[in-house]
């Protein structure tokens, strides 16, 4: 094989690499999504009582993958547009990002702390569900109210700014990037005027939006590593190359 056939091998399997790692960012994002909806859906009400129920349990494992899933999937997300999205796109990635990594860790707690210490300690879970609620803690929980409050924020401001960018770079779908816009716009309004038991639902937007978002990276990237993997072809089986 020549230089030339060897120089083409070489990027075609490093093309070939990144578009597998794309496509595992889109399908994470997807999951990310998914996980997004199904707890908007079923949420219980942060109330002492539903936390030992089985609903609790699950939906927070939800939340807790859905971190994971997102940090990675926003990471593919951010770098197919990462260039045209400028610093509102690299701001949102960090921050929803960010958000996605904080509240795996409370949800953790949620999911297999909190529901053994309901008996043994219930101040500490009426304190710590507080958080979320506005509901003053009686016990002293540290550095948690403050991080609270930190998430919330960043809550608000990634999805919103990565929202913008993805609108404004026109790489991804851009009414998925106006979904993450609508969401992070309902969320304030719904802490604000919704019943406690309908507010999980303003996570469906985000949802729905990653899941849109994540489609549209995996598919692309399938398309172009089928074409990645056509050149290689045709470059292995040119007429006249010397091995």
């Amino acid at each position: 094989m020549n230089t030339k056939g060897k120089i083409a091998m070489e990027e075609s399997n490093t093309t070939s690499n990144t578009s597998t790692l794309m496509r595992g960012a889109g399908v994470s994002a997807m999951l990310a999504g998914l996980c997004f909806v199904i707890t908007g859906m079923f949420h219980p009400v942060n109330v002492p009582s539903a936390v030992t129920t089985a609903t609790w349990a699950n939906v927070h494992i939800f939340v807790f993958a859905m971190g994971y899933l997102g940090s990675f999937g926003m990471a593919g997300l951010y770098l197919r547009q990462a260039k045209k999205s400028g610093w509102l796109g690299l701001v949102g990635f960090i921050l929803f990002s960010g958000w996605m990594i904080l509240v795996s860790g409370f949800s953790f707690v949620e999911a297999f702390i909190l529901p053994r210490l309901v008996t043994e300690s219930p101040k500490f879970v009426e304190g710590f569900l507080g958080m979320f609620t506005g509901i003053p803690s009686e016990i002293d929980l540290g550095i948690l109210p403050t991080v609270s409050k930190i998430a919330d924020i960043m809550y608000l401001l990634g999805p919103l700014l990565f929202g913008v960018a993805t609108f404004r770079a026109g790489i991804l779908p851009r009414w998925a990037g106006a979904l993450l816009i609508a969401g992070a716009t309902l969320g304030p309004i719904g802490a604000m005027l919704v019943p406690a038991e309908y507010q999980p639902l303003v996570l469906l937007p985000h949802g729905l939006a990653l899941v849109w978002l994540g489609y549209a990276l995996f598919a692309e990237r399938r398309e172009r590593s089928a074409e990645s993997q056509l050149e290689q072809s045709t470059t292995r089986t040119e007429p006249g190359q010397v091995a």
